[in-house]
């Protein structure tokens, strides 16, 4: 992929090359647009004596206030950033260490990072490896995101002669904020449509009455993600089954659309952010560069380190998947109610001894449900600001948790990936146990990959992690179209 200027980065774009591994190249009008304008930051730095620039002529945090010249300035340049590389706990995805790199270029490619086209090109060809370096999990929250971008790129040090500004320059900024909202906007959009198949599932499971999703009702609510939702359990439903059930389905069933609904307008926001965020400049200090106003240019120091809505976008998302995860749970426990399903006994109690049908039975699994959606309800807590008294030094007295927003979110979707999972089996076993309802041709396919993993009980037997094969084979599904950590999986057994 060739990168001219900041309408590169797009979210198919990060697709591109984060989850599919493709490299990139900046193009040549870019490297001589950085040359200009590292040209015109140094003429700017050398025409003043007295001009503060954080970092370049002052010391770094704590150090703000220490005035740097001369050979001191350019000694303290050429420091790879390796004080901050003090997180640990685990490895972030190989996918999100290449989407922060890609995410990385957005302030060097106009000159505003002011960084040589030197150090642009060597950021660029991290790319050309699939594997990243190291960088941890856990520990990253910051002032900024100075931790993960440490361990990212301190390894740059090595083969790069930094100058002014530029160690600081692949430090600072918003890259893991952006990076972690696009890994969020396009895992969710393969989960969204998993979501649909099940519920689907489960409508023609129990039977439910159709007018619940009836297409007058879509200019009726007048909400375009409802309408959607609506729309696409049509698409997936048996319309022209009449042998349903003569009364309303309880609520988990009908409220359906306004669920989803709420979940998709949640991905959609974020998805508009992750957009937005992907071209933002987001350098601090930020070069400015040379126009009638300031023919020499300008240094604003400013937060565009801190992405302000990353948080809460990816907290709406993990509340939507804790309350589709509910949705799931209520749903086999109503299945597993003879009194309200309609379903023989043989699907929700234990087989008498001696009983001559002991298809069904499924046990506990309402309970397991039940665990994975209070995971999911735990993981959907609001992610604060977090207040660093205790941790932050100097003028840093404030950290952004958005690691563990990302954190939140991804376990929320992985139990609601897991409710599924549940809610699947015990659809399947309904269709097994009842000939009341069929399965439509567009769940066929889903219906067998459940069988294949879990097939009908006739026969009691151990179920739980042939569930759980389910459960993962649907999280899976959801990076199916990552190629970089399935290499990166397959080269860590070498």
């Amino acid at each position: 992929m060739k990168i001219t200027d900041r309408s590169a980065f797009s979210l198919a774009n990060f697709a591109r090359v984060a989850w599919a591994g493709e490299p990139v190249e900046i193009a040549p009008q870019a490297l001589q647009k950085m040359e200009e304008s590292r040209a015109a930051f140094m003429h700017l730095l050398e025409s003043d004596p007295d001009l503060t620039i954080y970092g370049v002529t002052s010391g770094y945090g704590q150090n703000a206030s220490i005035r740097l010249t001369g050979q001191a300035r350019r000694d303290h340049a050429a420091n790879p950033p390796f004080s901050p590389m003090i997180g640990f706990g685990g490895d972030l995805p190989n996918r999100l260490k290449r989407g922060i790199v890609f995410c990385r270029l957005t302030n060097f490619i106009e000159g505003h990072a002011a960084v040589t086209p030197a150090l642009a090109c060597s950021v660029a060809a991290m790319l050309d490896d699939v594997m990243q370096p190291r960088v941890p999990l856990s520990g990253n929250t910051s002032a900024g995101e100075i931790i993960p971008l440490s361990h990212l790129f301190a390894t740059l040090g090595l083969l790069h002669d930094f100058a002014e500004k530029e160690s600081l320059a692949l430090i600072n900024g918003s890259p893991c904020a952006t990076a972690l909202l696009a890994d969020i906007a396009l895992s969710t959009e393969v989960r969204l449509q998993l979501v649909l198949d099940v519920f689907a599932l489960s409508i023609e499971a129990l039977g439910a009455p159709l007018e619940a999703y009836d297409e007058a009702l879509q200019d009726l609510y007048g909400d375009s993600c409802t309408a959607w939702a609506l729309q696409s359990l049509r698409d997936r439903i048996d319309l022209t089954n009449r042998e349903r059930r003569s009364y309303q389905a309880p609520v988990s069933w009908r409220i359906q659309p306004q669920v989803l609904g709420q979940a998709t307008r949640a991905h959609a926001q974020l998805r508009e952010l992750a957009e937005c965020s992907l071209k933002a400049v987001t350098d601090n200090p930020v070069f400015m560069q040379p126009d009638t106003e300031y023919p020499l240019g300008r240094v604003l120091s400013n937060g565009g380190y801190h992405n302000g809505g990353a948080c809460a976008a990816m907290n709406a998302v993990a509340a939507s998947f804790a309350d589709l995860a509910l949705l799931c749970d209520r749903q086999v426990s109503k299945l597993f109610d003879g009194a309200v399903s309609g379903l023989p006994a043989q699907l929700q109690s234990s087989p008498l001894a001696g009983s001559e049908d002991v298809r069904g039975y499924l046990g506990c699994a309402g309970f397991v449900a039940a665990d994975f959606a209070e995971q999911a309800r735990r993981a959907a807590e609001r992610t604060p600001l977090v207040g660093s008294e205790g941790g932050g030094f100097g003028q840093n007295d404030v950290l952004n948790p958005v690691f563990h927003a990302w954190r939140q979110c991804d376990e929320a979707g992985r139990a609601l990936d897991a409710c599924l999972a549940v809610l699947a089996v015990t659809c399947s076993q309904a269709f097994h146990v009842s000939d009341r309802s069929r399965c439509p041709e567009t769940l066929a396919g889903l219906l067998e990959q459940i069988r294949f993993l879990v097939p009908p009980l006739d026969t009691p037997r151990a179920m739980g992690f042939s569930i759980g094969d389910l459960a993962n084979t649907f999280s899976a599904q959801v990076y199916a179209h990552c190629t970089t950590d399935k290499k990166s999986v397959a080269g860590a057994g070498k």
